[in-house]
């Protein structure tokens, strides 16, 4: 299989650099498969993607997890086609799942100031599972505002804008296949 893995590219008119390769992504999400192995045997968990964005990486999670699981998706939006946050989370899809008594992992592209993860966590507690822990591919540490338990971090990195690996710059770039940074030079 090949995939779509250029050094650089533009997008809306910018230029973006390779920032994660396809090689660091694949070996950090193995490892991520392994810990939530470990930390959900026998727990049957329910995998919640937050699209757009975490659909590229949910997929690859499942097929690094060996656990008996379920999957579903939820659609948010605080971005819209711009490069920083609204400051407010619309949402777009509600989950299908029963997941009241049930342990929920959140899967996330990136966090970035934490207000939608915020949201999707207190949403989820609405329904009462058994516990709700948050997987996400990278955190902007710095850029986090809003309180949130992080349970899982694929990489922190620092306030850069980045797409690819399903990110997206306008609903652009979500199909290079690694994680391409803003050149601001």
């Amino acid at each position: 299989m090949s995939f779509y893995l250029p050094e650089s590219v533009n997008c809306n008119g910018e230029k973006f650099e390779v920032f994660i390769s396809k090689e660091q992504i694949d070996a950090r999400i193995s490892l991520l498969g392994k810990q939530l192995d470990k930390d959900f045997e026998g727990k049957k968990p329910i995998f919640i993607g937050i699209l757009n964005g975490a659909f590229i990486f949910l997929s690859d999670i499942m097929r690094h997890v060996t656990i008996e699981c379920e999957v579903d998706f939820m659609k948010l939006s605080s971005y819209g086609d711009e490069k920083v946050s609204s400051g407010e989370v619309t949402e777009l899809k509600e989950i299908d799942a029963k997941v009241k008594g049930r342990h929920i992992i959140l899967v996330e592209d990136i966090i970035d100031t934490g207000l939608s993860m915020k949201y999707m966590v207190n949403r989820m507690k609405m329904y009462e599972p058994e516990s709700v822990s948050v997987v996400t591919l990278l955190h902007k540490k710095e850029a986090t505002k809003h309180d949130v338990q992080i349970d899982y971090v694929g990489f922190e990195i620092p306030i850069k804008f980045v797409l690819g690996y399903g990110l997206d710059y306008a609903q652009e770039g979500r199909n290079l296949a690694q994680i391409y940074a803003l050149n601001e030079v």
